[in-house]
């Protein structure tokens, strides 16, 4: 390989973008979506793999803060756009990234790695696993009823322009932020990201609109949505589109979902970024008719084994000798002693036997409470070692919700 890998320098930023988009196919984003990844860019925390003058690969991170269960908001590189040239396949360009990556985010103290996945098979070799799902729905609202909580027709609803109402949707989700892990505090910039709305990107959509639910003069709530209209011969089958949606209370909650159903003209509300466990399945009268699918939503990589084990904590005493495997990041390969509860842990390395086996490909998928280590172990990714550590340690590993990313990266 000729290629040199390099930290990005700003003058290299449209080449390294232009390869990035070629990797992804080829079509050009619309300016207003280049100008916020250009301004949202971290120059010192981006790669480029340059054969000559011309860029090969790319590769970047986010410096986020990024929710765990207990409530701690922990320090996590967001790893992004990644992408090596058609011409420049197979020759260990992205390897080398992602291992310069690696060691730059050890270096920074980072315990965490995330990242959303085109192809998700390509980076469970670099010890990241699936850590959240995300789902998506298409409610019939022709056919569904909805059952609100007590309180709901006590909140107000108001229209908003979504750039004067960001101010005050921010807040709520800043609110709601410790609350689930996976979600990830917004950095100074990143307001601008729900509230990308180019024509291009509509699909036939309107531009984008917002709704705040306010008690007492107060927001409780907001969604952002696009609606398409559409009719046949038998009339109006139009779609309300939603984007976000995030709510204080349920009845706020109860309010924005039940505004959505009952809009005139439209037949459906699609989403396609929700909760696993979000709390509309409970609101409908069949949740047949609304279509219910799951896909990868954040992959999860413990950079620093002790440091990330040690910044949640955990549903039930737990007290196990992990024997983790990490190939890639050798420094994490051995035994570590966790020890916690829901008001803190510790993880040190240990020579005591070991009681469960895994490899930090799996610590990670089970890092944000989603994926239960018994599962894994029933597909022959953990084994146990010691008799009833596995119990132990699967409702340890738990969370309260399901982990969520609200947005990509």
């Amino acid at each position: 390989m000729t290629t040199e890998l390099r930290v990005l320098r700003a003058s290299e930023w449209d080449a390294w973008y232009g390869q990035l988009e070629l990797a992804f196919g080829g079509v050009p984003e619309a300016p207003e979506e280049q100008e916020l990844w250009r301004a949202l860019t971290e120059p010192a925390r981006s790669l480029g793999a340059w054969d000559g003058d011309l860029c090969v690969g790319t590769a970047g991170a986010f410096s986020f803060r990024v929710a765990v269960p207990g409530g701690a908001v922990v320090p996590a590189a967001g790893v992004t756009m990644v992408g090596v040239a058609p011409t420049h396949r197979r020759r260990g360009i992205l390897t080398s990234m992602m291992r310069r990556q690696l060691d730059d985010v050890r270096a920074l103290g980072e315990p965490l790695a995330l990242l959303t996945a085109s192809e998700p098979d390509i980076y469970g070799r670099f010890g990241y696993g699936l850590g959240a799902l995300r789902m998506r729905a298409e409610i019939d609202t022709s056919r569904v009823r909805l059952s609100v909580p007590e309180g709901t027709d006590g909140v107000r609803l108001r229209l908003a322009s979504p750039a004067e109402a960001s101010g005050a949707c921010e807040a709520v989700y800043a609110r709601l932020v410790p609350g689930r892990p996976g979600m990830l505090e917004r950095r100074p910039g990143w307001e601008r990201l729900p509230l990308l709305d180019p024509p291009s990107e509509r699909a036939g959509a309107s531009p984008l609109t917002c709704v705040l639910a306010e008690r007492g003069g107060e927001v409780a709530g907001f969604a952002l949505y696009r609606v398409r209209p559409e009719f046949d011969a038998a009339g109006a089958r139009g779609a309300v589109v939603l984007e976000h949606l995030e709510a204080l209370d349920p009845a706020a909650y109860a309010a924005l979902l039940r505004y959505l159903c009952e809009m005139d003209l439209v037949s459906s509300v699609r989403m396609h970024n929700r909760p696993v466990d979000d709390a509309w399945q409970h609101l409908v009268s069949d949740i047949r008719r609304c279509q219910v699918a799951h896909r990868d939503g954040m992959f999860v990589r413990l950079v620093d084994v002790g440091g990330a084990l040690e910044a949640r904590t955990y549903q039930a005493p737990v007290d196990v000798v992990l024997d983790v495997v990490d190939d890639f990041c050798p420094w994490n390969t051995g035994r570590w002693r966790l020890t916690g509860d829901a008001k803190g842990a510790r993880c040190v390395g240990t020579s005591d036997p070991a009681e469960l086996a895994l490899s930090v490909r799996e610590l990670g998928a089970a890092y944000l409470g989603g994926v239960p280590l018994a599962s894994l172990a029933a597909a022959g990714r953990v084994r146990e070692l010691r008799e009833g550590a596995l119990a132990e340690a699967s409702a340890a590993f738990g969370s309260v919700v399901a982990p969520w990313l609200p947005h990509g990266f």
